[in-house]
């Protein structure tokens, strides 16, 4: 349900302003009551933490306490949305979590928190409801004596100023708030792939071509001592030497696939999974059906994600054949990837599969597994097409 929905279903279901003091009606007397007294302590605190932060904030103390005070200012806005719902039927959405990156150092964390829209918000409502809670609570207390029959009209009127201050200054600010926790979320999901794959690169070339590489150079130093004494030893460790040279060019040419194939940048999608898919243990049947190319990241994502899951065929599936799909689908890119094979396969976090979906996730795509025990499998992604520029 949306935030708009529930707003809408909060002012349908309260009951119509009558003379008779029903349940809803001591609630709302009750609630602007209670104003003064949470008003005093908001707006102590506040004024108390703005004042110390500023005032220090020359000193090293000065702006981590100004925001730790806006952190307790979440909690004191947690509460007000509490009493809201409790006495006023006023039900909003919790903002979303002060987003910080994770691997942020201590600055930029403590940036994070002295920039945190929520919690300002939650300063400016503190600020506001201290003449509020005077103003209510001086017009509730003598109505309850002298203005008795008209009572349920002040109060609805008033408690609805208080519905309309606690939805603009205590609710998420719409999509925009959560969109940016998850774009925190998302880089650091980016940044924790880039630096896996660093690492996978590292540790390739270390155990692959430049160990053949330091094998080959110690062959050739002594395949140049033994040239004048034995010249057909030599020869043969120069033929030795000829077959190492092939097969760390062939590495590095694997190598080079996985970080960007050729095939990819000048052919396009069709070629280079047609390409990976000739290398997989079972038969694949390859369908791109795309009038035009993506953008060149989106292009990237969606090749190392079909190269990834046919792998996992050639693995784990003992799948007997498997097919790729490709098409374009408005502004988005689809990829369907079936096998026959055992099935079984997971989300759980640790898996490749889990890998894949964060990687997605963090380009605002999804994915999306299908893998009974016994099989077959179908996995289905979805990416952004933004047009090649």
């Amino acid at each position: 349900m949306t935030a708009t929905n529930s707003r809408r279903l909060d002012s349908e279901q309260l009951p119509p302003v009558r003379f008779a003091f029903d349940r809803h009606t001591w609630k709302e007397i009750a609630h602007l009551l209670s104003n003064l007294p949470a008003a005093i302590l908001g707006f102590v605190y506040v004024v108390f933490m703005v004042a110390v932060g500023s005032g220090l904030a020359v000193t090293v103390i000065g702006l981590p306490l100004l925001a730790a005070g806006l952190l307790g200012a979440r909690q004191l806005g947690k509460l007000e949305r509490a009493r809201a719902r409790a006495l006023l039927g006023v039900r909003v959405e919790e903002p979303s979590p002060l987003a910080v990156r994770r691997d942020g150092n201590l600055l930029s964390r403590l940036w994070m928190s002295l920039k945190d829209p929520v919690g300002w918000r939650t300063v400016l409502y503190e600020f506001i409801r201290l003449p509020w809670g005077v103003l209510t609570f001086s017009l509730v207390m003598p109505s309850l004596f002298v203005l008795w029959p008209v009572l349920p009209y002040i109060a609805r009127g008033l408690t609805n100023a208080d519905r309309a201050m606690v939805r603009g200054l205590l609710s998420p600010s719409d999509e925009l708030e959560r969109r940016i926790a998850e774009l925190e979320s998302d880089r650091g999901v980016v940044v924790d792939t880039a630096a896996a794959d660093l690492r996978r690169i590292e540790r390739d070339l270390h155990d692959g071509a430049q160990a053949r590489l330091v094998a080959l150079a110690m062959g050739l130093g002594l395949a140049k001592e033994k040239l004048l004494e034995d010249p057909d030893a030599a020869a043969v460790m120069v033929g030795e030497a000829h077959g190492e040279v092939k097969l760390a060019l062939q590495e590095l040419r694997d190598l080079a696939r996985g970080i960007h194939p050729a095939v990819l940048t000048d052919r396009g999608l069709d070629a280079a999974l047609s390409s990976i898919a000739s290398r997989c243990t079972a038969p694949v049947k390859v369908n791109v059906d795309l009038t035009e190319r993506p953008a060149q990241a989106i292009e990237g994502i969606a090749y190392f994600t079909v190269s990834e899951l046919l792998q996992n065929i050639s693995k784990h599936a003992r799948a007997r054949s498997a097919s790729v799909e490709v098409w374009r689908s408005a502004d988005r890119l689809l990829i369907q990837v079936h096998d026959d094979g055992q099935g079984g396969a997971s989300l759980d976090a640790g898996t490749g599969m889990a890998g894949l979906a964060d990687r997605l996730g963090a380009v605002d795509g999804l994915f999306v597994l299908d893998s009974p025990v016994g099989g077959p499998t179908t996995v289905t992604a979805e990416l952004p097409w933004r047009d090649r520029g």
